[in-house]
C-alpha cells in the first residue's frame, strides 16, 4: 500500500520559516519524481515545487522562487520543503505528491500519488 504522509505544518507569523517533510513507503521513491502542491482556501490546487529522482534536477513556482527549497533523501525515502520569509499568501494545505519515472514534472493531473496534506497558516 502507498503511503505518502506530510508533517511539519503549522501556524507562524510572516517572515518564519518552516521545513515541511514527506515520508514515503510503498513506492520504490530513488524511481520517483516528487513535487508538492498546495491549496489555499476556496482556490484550486497550484504547484509549488518539484524534484527529480536524483536531485539533480529543481523546479519552482515563481511564487516561492528563492524562499523556498526543495530537497530529498533517498535512503530515508524523505523529500522536504524549507520555507522561508514565509507570507500570508503562503496559507494553504501542502501536499505532497509522486510520480514514477525520470521526468520532471509540475502537472497535478500527471501525479500518480498524493499524501492527505499538512496545513501551513502564516499569520500577518
Amino acid at each position: 500500500q502507498v503511503q505518502l504522509v506530510e508533517s511539519g505544518g503549522g501556524l507562524v507569523q510572516a517572515g518564519g520559516s518552516l521545513r515541511l517533510a514527506c515520508v514515503a513507503s510503498g513506492i520504490t521513491f530513488r524511481a520517483h519524481g516528487m513535487d508538492w502542491f498546495r491549496q489555499a482556501p476556496g482556490k484550486g490546487r497550484e504547484f509549488v515545487a518539484a524534484i527529480d529522482w536524483s536531485g539533480g534536477r529543481l523546479e519552482y513556482a515563481d511564487s516561492v522562487k528563492g524562499r523556498f527549497t526543495i530537497s530529498r533523501d533517498n535512503d530515508k525515502n524523505t523529500m522536504y520543503l524549507q520555507m522561508n520569509s514565509l507570507k500570508p499568501e503562503d496559507t494553504a494545505v501542502y501536499y505532497c505528491a509522486a510520480r514514477m519515472g525520470t521526468v520532471l514534472n509540475t502537472e497535478e493531473s500527471k501525479m500518480d500519488h498524493w499524501g492527505k496534506g499538512t496545513l501551513v497558516t502564516v499569520s500577518s
